[in-house]
């Protein structure tokens, strides 16, 4: 339209970098959250060293989990076929997510209730679920991505899914799984390392230096998997990038190792593998110095690298379809109307910075270390 000042495939454009830093962001400061609710078991071996781990996070993880309903806000406004698709297709495993998300409130405020070491366990069991699961799922959901999932789309853009949750666990999406499950541990690490003193942080030094050589191997694994096994998607016809969004315009063939096509074609993107890598060693590194800080930030780092990778090597595509490649979802097919991620756009650009800097103030609050000395003079610590 005329009178909309960016044209509407830069708007496209802009709105996979949204839904990207987006995820990103989840990754980033959730994933924080799962990681150390994933190590609750193994890093704090008494009721005092289990209470100081939960309070590591209990006061930040209600504003992390935004990012999830901002992520999943965008995918429904800005890409509706694809959120048709994958919130249908994916129902279960999504389901399996949100249950296990439950526990976590569930976890921080009955656990407290009962002066009752089995209650107490119980609970933390539950919060460990809900740190490992959606960890988990996350990266098989991402596996299954690349690997594409079993829709079609009939000639009034009505999807049809084909699949069941048992299909979700390929080896390959299962291999993407456990990429995700280290990462994401090695950052709740991190923050352990970070936000803790003694036993409890000397315990996450040791299991983030297992969980980041463990993120290097796997994401290798995974990368020589899609280099030389998996079967990648490619358009061969042209695409009207202004066009409507109608995906019955264009043509899609297979082709093993077709997903690393475009870093031959833009060389810079690189950079996202380097950045996983390069983060994840750094952070083994660092954690091995006790430089809670900076292993924190080059964990979070190794997250922008991981989900990039997969993005860049996606783009343009948003959802390939196994069964019938040319109803895959891209970025030129898929979106909303010009309008729409118009108006959308200026939205997200007067809200955004008003949650970044709230969250700035928050972080700001509740910075310092959490001790069992501390958590005494708190009358509201879990």
């Amino acid at each position: 339209m005329d009178h909309i000042p960016i044209d509407y495939p830069t708007l496209r454009v802009i709105w996979w970098l949204l839904l990207g830093i987006l995820l990103i962001g989840y990754a980033i400061m959730d994933g924080f959250d799962l990681g150390v609710g994933a190590l609750l078991p193994f890093v704090a071996r008494n009721d005092s060293e289990r209470r100081v781990v939960i309070n590591t996070i209990g006061p930040v993880w209600e504003g992390n989990q935004v990012w999830l309903v901002l992520g999943g806000g965008a995918i429904f406004a800005a890409w509706p076929p694809l959120y048709a698709v994958s919130f249908s297709g994916f129902y279960l495993a999504m389901i399996l997510i949100l249950l296990a998300l439950i526990l976590r409130p569930v976890g921080f405020k009955f656990r407290g209730k009962v002066e009752n070491r089995a209650w107490r366990e119980i609970w933390d069991w539950c919060l460990f679920i809900g740190g490992f699961v959606p960890a988990v799922v996350l990266g098989v959901a991402v596996g299954n991505v690349l690997l594409g999932a079993p829709f079609a789309i009939d000639d009034n853009m009505r999807p049809s899914y084909n699949g069941n949750f048992f299909q979700l666990l390929s080896p390959f999406a299962v291999l993407c799984g456990l990429v995700s499950l280290c990462m994401l541990v090695t950052h709740g690490a991190a923050m352990l390392n970070m936000k803790t003193e003694g036993p409890v942080a000397a315990r996450s030094r040791l299991y983030g230096r297992y969980a980041a050589l463990g993120t290097v191997v796997l994401f290798a694994l995974a990368g020589l998997w899609v280099a030389f096994a998996l079967k990648g998607y490619t358009v061969t016809s042209t695409q009207d990038m202004a066009g409507p969004s109608n995906v019955h315009f264009k043509q899609v063939t297979t082709e093993t190792g077709a997903w690393i096509g475009n870093y031959g074609r833009h060389p810079w993107m690189i950079v996202a593998p380097v950045l996983g890598f390069l983060g994840s060693l750094a952070s083994f590194v660092l954690l091995s110095g006790r430089r809670s800080v900076l292993a924190f930030l080059c964990s979070a780092v190794a997250i922008l690298g991981v989900i990039s990778t997969a993005g860049l090597s996606l783009f343009p595509f948003l959802l390939p379809s196994s069964i019938d490649p040319q109803a895959s979802l891209t970025v030129w097919d898929a979106s909303s109307s010009h309008t729409t991620l118009w108006i959308m756009l200026l939205a997200t650009c007067f809200f955004l910075p008003i949650i970044l800097l709230y969250t700035a103030f928050v972080y700001r609050v509740m910075r310092g270390t959490v001790t069992a000395d501390s958590l005494g003079r708190n009358p509201n610590a879990y």
